[in-house]
């Protein structure tokens, strides 16, 4: 039996809500470096995840456990999966979203803006439209042994979108220090990108910002939707209320769609990212550091990703 953990903390009704009377955090697998990129691959039933510094896609599924997916893996970070089956990686190393069938070799999606190279995409979502939306952060060379180490060649960090249709990339945000996470709001009409800069100085962002979606192409009114402390926001997901799961050092902190947060599920190490999976989506998987943990849950991820 799967050891489980104790970490579920309820802070108000709505978040009890969406709790089972035995919703447990368990622990699925460990012995990794850093987990992180984590999401459900519908076409086969399982959950794949990045283990960064270790250059791999590790993948779980009932019937047969924890197995390598990718490796090397261009020391993938986020990925998601497309309308058409395909995994979507961001490729710290590699400075580019990478695309491909499972198990095929991946191809180059995007890797350069404005005729100069990314820097280092982090993560990754694609919109009902089939448009791929992602934040490109330095990190890349703020952490070379994961990534690259040379100086960025786009003047800013920023939030892409890429029409597969037309080959077009166009920067839709560019207002923040370390874009990271990202997720929709159910009805796609709210972008939210957590700013993760805290990370390198204190007097740096440390929150989740909103944005309108004008025409499914541009984004308006960024604001701030709710500050983390002492961490800093990380991967997010969002599910079929509105309420925002944000991964955030100490677990994933949970917000309903007003910003306030009504619970938290605590992990033992730094949490990075979560999503949900399982057919019916109600399986959250959290990367925390070396391990990953499931709970099973009263709500259902607005996305398959």
């Amino acid at each position: 039996m799967a050891p489980v953990i104790p970490g579920i903390e309820v802070l108000s009704d709505e978040f009890r809500e969406l709790l089972n009377p035995g919703s447990e955090m368990v622990e699925l697998a460990s012995g990794m470096t850093f987990t992180e990129g984590c999401t459900w691959v519908v076409d086969g039933d399982y959950f794949i995840w990045s283990d960064v510094p270790a250059n791999r896609i590790l993948r779980w599924s009932e019937a047969g456990g924890m197995a390598t997916f990718r490796e090397p893996s261009n020391h993938a970070n986020g990925n998601t999966v497309d309308g058409n089956g395909n995994i979507l990686s961001c490729e710290t190393s590699g400075r580019r979203v990478s695309i491909a069938r499972p198990g095929e070799t991946p191809r180059t999606l995007v890797d350069s803006y404005d005729g100069k190279r990314l820097t280092s995409p982090n993560d990754v979502i694609v919109k009902s439209d089939g448009a791929v939306w992602f934040t490109d952060p330095d990190y890349g060379f703020l952490h070379p042994e994961m990534g690259h180490g040379e100086t960025p060649e786009q003047a800013c960090n920023r939030v892409y979108r890429y029409d597969p249709a037309t080959g077009t990339l166009d920067a839709v945000a560019e207002d923040m220090d370390k874009p990271n996470g990202l997720t929709f709001s159910p009805d796609e009409s709210i972008l939210y990108v957590s700013d993760t800069g805290a990370t390198h100085g204190d007097e740096r962002p440390h929150e989740v910002r909103a944005y309108d979606v004008v025409d499914g192409r541009r984004l308006e009114n960024g604001r701030v939707f709710a500050e983390v402390s002492p961490w800093v926001p990380d991967g997010m997901r969002v599910d079929i209320h509105g309420n925002l799961f944000v991964a955030a050092g100490d677990g994933v902190q949970v917000f309903n769609p007003g910003g306030d947060m009504i619970g938290r599920l605590r992990t033992p190490e730094v949490s990075a990212n979560c999503c949900f999976g399982r057919p019916d989506r109600r399986t959250l998987l959290i990367c925390a550091t070396s391990s990953v943990f499931i709970v099973r849950l009263n709500t259902a991820g607005a996305y398959p990703y």
